[in-house]
């Protein structure tokens, strides 16, 4: 790798790192990326794999240190989400090119117009196991299903599934989220390293600059401010790259 490529890596890394935590979509960024970089699809998709594992992982210990999370509520949502996650892993390995890119462009455009709806004001109320239920587990499968095969705007569906369903609190949907998808990106993980699609250097160095992201993620998410712009950053960039993707 050149100097250029790995400053681009750290650099989208770390504004997809701060975006995944507070937000949805840092994906959008860093999977085009690792393609434009010269990884075919399938790797760029399970490379990335790797720095949202521990971007989530510092962004799960930063909200514990903080007093901030539900193991027991967090186990309950992951485990039919992981399941989800290994039939969507196991099916993105064997798509062609040509349909993953597809699906990554709908993908991406799906997550750039939810982000632009306005979410509607709740009545929030704290998540216990108590409230989860068959709509919601086959929900959460579907949801690792997705997340498994791509990743792009998976926040978006936690938005419709713990925020307009459950009407848990947004910052609580965000400690909830970050705790999902790294215990369901771990076996996704696994499947694509198996399968030879995963380049270890890449990954790590993008991983370093999501970890910084999410490290800073972690705060804004606790303060009064929150961090309601971050979506504006999220659309303009994500709208280049899709421009990109179409004539790539």
């Amino acid at each position: 790798m050149t100097a250029i490529e790995v400053v681009a890596l750290l650099a989208l890394g770390g504004i997809a790192g701060f975006i995944n935590v507070l937000s949805a979509g840092g994906s959008m960024l860093t999977l085009p990326l690792l393609m434009f970089l010269g990884l075919p699809p399938q790797v760029a998709n399970g490379t990335n794999r790797v720095a949202i594992i521990l971007q989530s992982t510092t962004a799960v210990a930063g909200f514990r240190r903080l007093g901030h999370g539900n193991l027991r509520v967090s186990l309950h949502l992951a485990v039919p989400a992981v399941l989800g996650s290994l039939l969507g892993a196991w099916i993105a390995t064997w798509v062609s090119d040509a349909i993953f890119e597809l699906v990554l462009i709908i993908a991406m455009i799906g997550a750039s117009v939810f982000m632009l709806l306005p979410q509607p004001k709740l009545d929030t109320n704290p998540l216990t196991s108590e409230r989860l239920g068959p709509v919601i587990y086959t929900a959460m499968f579907l949801i690792g299903v997705y997340g498994g095969f791509i990743q792009v705007g998976v926040g978006a569906l936690f938005l419709v599934v713990l925020y307009r369903m459950l009407r848990i609190d947004l910052r609580q949907v965000n400690v909830f989220k970050v705790s999902i998808i790294l215990l369901y990106t771990v076996p996704a993980l696994l499947i694509f390293a198996v399968n030879g699609q995963v380049r270890w250097g890449m990954g790590l160095i993008l991983a370093l600059g999501n970890i910084t992201g999410a490290f800073v993620a972690v705060r804004v998410n606790l303060s009064d401010k929150g961090a309601h712009w971050v979506k504006w950053i999220t659309l303009v960039m994500a709208g280049a790259i899709l421009i990109r993707l179409m004539v790539y």
